[in-house]
């Protein structure tokens, strides 16, 4: 049975172990995560926050980051300005970017979600609103949900990717974990993964290795 990790990577935190800076080294996975053979299954931006899953298991990290498998990722994002109805129409139908058309979206509104706050904390400019919606793609191109956004006329001020599949951040604050048993189908069924029960308590960030 495969094993995964539910973390909530904190901003500014690389979604890997290492940093390939010589000087001025990032914070990395390994400031939190110590659970040896453990990799992440896809990725999620530096100045990204939210949901990023890892494990131990080949197949099951092929299944979460391939492509092919067209998983829905459900993204929380804080835009610059009141956003239309017509922008959230375009992103629903899809939007031109240099590397092409990106598959239809699902987009809506919400109501600023009861997060925690963000350090340091997004740049606030009395004259110029913000506003957030829900955005669900089932691609991975770099950057994907930022350019899709200011293609669409509302730049992303704060991301913070909610659900993968199936899986969600649930009550996970920055720096937390939990691990989980999946059940995965066999040869003869669809290719749906279902998560399993939780088999550790979530986990704190041990501050006294977290990188200033």
């Amino acid at each position: 049975m495969a094993e995964l990790i539910l973390f909530n990577k904190p901003f500014q935190v690389l979604s890997q172990f290492t940093d390939e800076r010589t000087s001025n080294s990032r914070a990395t996975l390994a400031d939190w995560i110590k659970s040896p053979g453990f990799y992440p299954a896809g990725r999620l931006d530096y100045d990204s926050e939210g949901l990023l899953l890892l494990t131990n298991y080949g197949p099951l990290q092929h299944r979460i980051s391939s492509p092919q498998n067209k998983m829905p990722k459900t993204y929380w994002v804080q835009v610059e300005g009141e956003i239309s109805d017509e922008a959230i129409m375009k992103l629903c139908g899809g939007v031109n970017l240099k590397d092409g058309p990106t598959r239809p979206a699902k987009a809506r509104r919400m109501t600023p979600p009861n997060v925690w706050p963000r350090v340091p904390p997004v740049r606030y400019r009395e004259s110029i609103p913000t506003s957030w919606l829900e955005l669900t793609i089932t691609e991975g191109r770099n950057r994907q949900v930022r350019r899709m956004t200011a293609a669409a006329g509302y730049p992303t001020l704060r991301l913070i990717r909610f659900r993968i599949g199936d899986w969600t951040l649930d009550q996970l604050q920055p720096g937390e974990f939990r691990l989980e048993r999946v059940h995965l189908p066999g040869p003869s069924k669809p290719n749906i993964m279902k998560p399993g029960r939780p088999i550790t308590r979530s986990n704190r960030a041990d501050r006294r290795t977290q990188k200033k």
